[in-house]
């Protein structure tokens, strides 16, 4: 990597990129959200452990599941958007260890370690989740990711049989430019980073 990258790229990435809540009738082809993941997959996780798990909810009957775990608040904008992303966490995200992370025993690091565990998996998780609002964002779309669920609900509607936990959510689609609200001010540098 040899420099930064330009104005517009960092204005689409971060200045200009809004949280959507109205979205236009234009569907996420399911050859995109690939392509989403597959630039959100390269971000850096802990010993590459790689914990996310996404449940895309674009089908009408996906969407009918997900309705009832709303929070009131959420619901139209869910309903309205093209694709909405569940970022989950996988608590055993350590037997994948051995292919993710050939050189060391990593998955003997965690076997029995329930905190460890956890806290692995939700942190890299979020790290992922993250990653997946930039990818989309890189790649035109526009995001709002949100709180505001059921997470017991949620899981049971997709996570059924599994050991994923839901963390967040993210609607996907194209933003209809409604609705935005003011940018809401950010710290400071002095106000939350210090230099030591």
């Amino acid at each position: 990597m040899t420099g930064a990258i330009d104005d517009r790229a960092l204005d689409q990435l971060f200045r200009e990129a809004r949280t959507h809540g109205a979205w236009l009738d234009k569907p996420v082809p399911a050859d995109r959200l690939k392509v989403v993941w597959d630039l959100a997959r390269m971000g850096p996780t802990s010993a590459n452990c790689s914990p996310a798990r996404i449940v895309f909810v674009v089908s009408a009957e996906a969407k009918a599941r997900l309705k009832p775990c709303l929070n009131e608040g959420n619901v139209a904008k869910t309903m309205a958007a093209p694709a909405t992303a569940i970022i989950g966490h996988d608590l055993k995200f350590y037997d994948s260890l051995p292919q993710l992370y050939p050189h060391a025993d990593a998955r003997s690091w965690f076997v029995g370690d329930e905190p460890k565990i956890v806290a692995t998996a939700f942190r890299n998780a979020t790290l992922q989740g993250a990653y997946l609002i930039m990818a989309a964002r890189a790649l035109g779309l526009d995001c709002g990711p949100m709180s505001g669920f059921d997470e017991a609900k949620v899981d049971a509607a997709f996570f059924a049989g599994t050991d994923v936990k839901s963390n967040f959510l993210c609607n996907l689609g194209y933003g209809s430019g409604e609705r935005i609200r003011p940018r809401s001010p950010r710290l400071d540098f002095d106000d939350a980073c210090s230099i030591v």
